[in-house]
């Protein structure tokens, strides 16, 4: 298994990291996107942003567990793929 992948079984936490970029804004601020997650926000430092995206991944995984704990029809499979690593950057 590649060490990069973490699954959630249970009710624990594993601990992740996210690549984001940060984006000067034309009106000021900077925006703030997540690169493997469909999360993106902003700030009006650096700091803030950072701070933003943050919570806003948090906010994601934890309405997207919630959202997986349901009952689904059908047999669970976990798959790893290989991406270029380009894509990783």
């Amino acid at each position: 298994m590649n060490s990069r992948n973490y699954y959630f079984t249970g009710d624990f936490m594993v601990t992740r990291k996210y690549t984001v970029l940060l984006e000067a804004a034309e009106e000021g601020g900077f925006i703030v996107k997540c690169v493997e997650l469909p999360v993106a926000t902003q700030g009006e430092t650096k700091e803030e942003a950072l701070k933003n995206i943050k919570e806003a991944i948090e906010g994601y995984l934890e309405v997207k567990t919630k959202l997986l704990g349901r009952k689904i029809k059908g047999e669970k499979a976990e798959v790893i793929v290989e991406a270029p690593t380009a894509l990783m950057a």
